[in-house]
């Protein structure tokens, strides 16, 4: 199977309903796998398989061959997958027909393969980080930038590569380092309009709000939630790592607690993994910078793995609903 040229999945979305039953071979990495139980008692797996171009999700089955080798594996496992091509309710979800593991010796010996599986930023990630830390010196008050440095000398470089998600948005290499970074420029862009916001604080909020994600995610080709990220969650452990930093940088009390407040509560809803409610300008600003900056972080995505034969993407969990990719004034069908 690893003599036979492998298709991306790019140009696996480029098939639709005529292209029924062809087959075709990939080299995948497993972003998640879910082990479940059917109604009538028989166990499967939900499984996500994908490269730097996109994924698709397959189930399969306790009595395929697949079934022990891609539990065994686990998330992250890269595999030569052999699949028929199937749809299910107009989404791409072939049947499988062979897998194989690729070990991390086979791995070693093909860079180009790590490069084409791992999902990246669009944007350079050097230059996004050279921008990232001028927002930092931007910060005026002292002790707030010493604050943010600490911060970020204590997580080093993982922040740097770190995604911003496992699945909802920004979720690939360098992910967070961009999602910051947008939002930060949207700071400054809409700062202007609302007087009432401490430009300093609401800054230093964006750059560290996330700072508990390092923590919360790991993994190499594919993120999985951390022992620490499933038992606090990347709010608390953002809020700690504040915490440190601002008492390391002598921050006075009041600032503290306002910026913790930010880590806090910039995921908007207790539903979301909030753990308050924003209840601060900053605050509410964070909080609705971040979720604007995350959805279109989804809208962004899909349009950049959209094909020219397909109209609406596949259903977006955090939209609820497809998003329509074909160009505006393009012939539709």
């Amino acid at each position: 199977m690893a003599d036979t040229p492998t298709l991306p999945v790019q140009d696996l979305k480029k098939y639709t309903e005529s292209d029924h039953g062809r087959t075709f071979i990939s080299l995948l990495v497993i972003k998640r796998l879910t082990a479940k139980t059917a109604s009538n008692g028989n166990p499967f797996l939900s499984v996500e398989l994908g490269d730097r171009g996109g994924s698709f999700s397959c189930t399969i089955f306790g009595d395929s061959p697949a079934f022990e080798l891609l539990k065994s594996a686990g998330e992250g496992g890269v595999v030569h997958y052999e699949g028929k091509v199937e749809f299910y309710q107009d989404r791409f979800s072939p049947r499988t027909l062979r897998v194989a593991l690729v070990t991390e010796e086979e791995l070693a010996a093909r860079p180009d393969a790590i490069q084409n599986l791992v999902e990246v930023a669009p944007e350079d990630a050097g230059e996004l980080w050279t921008e990232f830390n001028g927002f930092i010196d931007g910060i005026k008050h002292d002790e707030l930038r010493m604050t943010v440095r600490a911060v970020f000398e204590e997580i080093g470089e993982t922040f740097r590569w770190s995604p911003a998600a496992v699945a909802m948005h920004h979720a690939y290499r360098h992910g967070l380092l961009e999602h910051t970074v947008h939002m930060a420029r949207a700071c400054k862009a809409l700062l202007p309009h609302y007087r009432e916001v401490d430009a300093d604080l609401a800054m230093a909020g964006i750059l560290v709000h996330d700072t508990g994600k390092t923590i919360e995610y790991e993994g190499t080709l594919a993120s999985k939630r951390s022992r620490r990220g499933i038992l606090q969650g990347h709010v608390v452990l953002g809020y700690q790592l504040v915490r440190k930093a601002g008492l390391k940088a002598k921050l006075d009390a009041d600032r503290l607690e306002r910026l913790e407040h930010i880590v806090l509560s910039h995921q908007g809803e207790p539903a979301w993994g909030a753990a308050v409610y924003a209840a601060t300008p900053e605050a509410v600003f964070v909080s609705m910078i971040d979720n604007l900056d995350a959805k279109m972080g989804m809208v962004q995505r899909a349009l950049r793995q959209s094909t020219d034969d397909t109209e609406f993407s596949e259903r977006l969990p955090g939209l609820q609903t497809s998003l329509l990719t074909k160009p505006m004034g393009s012939e539709t069908t």
